[in-house]
């Protein structure tokens, strides 16, 4: 206890701050909260820089970041201009948020609220609007904008959940919520809904995978592989091809039981009028990026029966 006060007395600015702040005078409560809001800055700006390193393996010593992302410099400069919106200094706020958009070339107003570890990695492009709001732990790439699509006041902007990803180029357009760990792909249009867990790609968005099983066991992995870089997965299914399979085997069982028919026909001793010539399906299914075969070209066997001629004894 000595050497405490001993290290206190050695040192006047610690000695005039106490002083400060144990006096009654009203300096007193506004050295306090200054020191609140400085203690705070700090420990956001910390974990700031440590998502940083979690979320981009580029990322090489904190003098770097600090010095060449600039999304960190435009989270920095909105935590400020926030602060100044809330006090009433709207054009002040205005001003600085626009020197900061000619800095960074991210353009956040500064009536956003965003949450705790926000990363924007590469950021150019990137537009976040003023009744837009933002959970903890989300990661932003270049080209995304969190937009409204009405003139009116009040609410028109989405709000993001905790750990949601947006890939480079995606638009969320609208004053609706998307949930919690939610993945939007590259140049992805959402103007719905997104529920929580689930992955949206397309123009419009549509959603390609909602998880429904155990979220801690997925979670657990996905800390160890990393989290989804662009809002996308190697095994992300496409929809559109999913859809046009779909359609491919009604028609194929549509062609099954036509067969069928005109086979039940024969043995009823009618014969069917009119020549049936339907061209052969096999080969024609869509392979998407999600398959173990990827984009690679059907097996030779498969090619074959591609080009044998149609079956036309129906």
């Amino acid at each position: 206890m000595t050497q405490i006060r001993a290290s206190i007395a050695a040192n006047p600015v610690i000695s005039l701050r106490i002083a400060i702040i144990g006096c009654t005078c009203p300096a007193g409560p506004f050295i306090n909260r200054l020191d609140k809001y400085i203690m705070r800055f700090w420990q956001r700006l910390g974990e700031d820089i440590t998502c940083v390193f979690d979320r981009d393996p580029a990322a090489r010593n904190v003098f770097e970041i600090l010095t060449a992302y600039p999304g960190i410099h435009a989270v920095l400069f909105h935590r400020i201009n926030h602060a100044l919106w809330n006090m009433g200094l709207k054009w002040l706020a205005r001003f600085f948020s626009a020197f900061a958009r000619w800095l960074t070339g991210i353009e956040i107003h500064p009536g956003a609220k965003i949450g705790r570890r926000f990363f924007i990695d590469h950021g150019m492009g990137v537009v976040i609007g003023e009744t837009a709001e933002i959970g903890d732990d989300c990661t932003l790439y270049q080209g995304v904008t969190l937009g409204g699509t009405s003139w009116n006041k009040g609410k028109r902007h989405p709000t993001l959940g905790n750990n949601v990803v947006i890939g480079a180029g995606a638009k969320v357009l609208g004053p609706f919520k998307v949930g919690d760990h939610a993945r939007i792909g590259s140049n992805s249009v959402v103007v719905k809904e997104v529920p929580a867990n689930a992955t949206v790609v397309g123009v419009p968005g549509r959603v390609v995978e909602a998880s429904s099983g155990n979220l801690d066991v997925r979670r657990e992995i996905a800390r160890k592989l990393g989290f989804d870089a662009y809002g996308t997965t190697p095994d992300m299914p496409d929809p559109e091809a999913h859809a046009i399979n779909r359609m491919l085997d009604h028609i194929h069982a549509l062609d099954r039981a036509v067969r069928v028919l005109c086979q039940a026909l024969r043995e009823a001793g009618i014969e069917p009028k009119g020549e049936l010539r339907l061209p052969d399906l096999n080969g024609c299914e869509l392979r998407s990026a999600a398959c173990p075969e990827g984009w690679h070209e059907p097996k030779d066997d498969c090619v074959a029966k591609a080009n044998q001629p149609a079956d036309t004894s129906a």
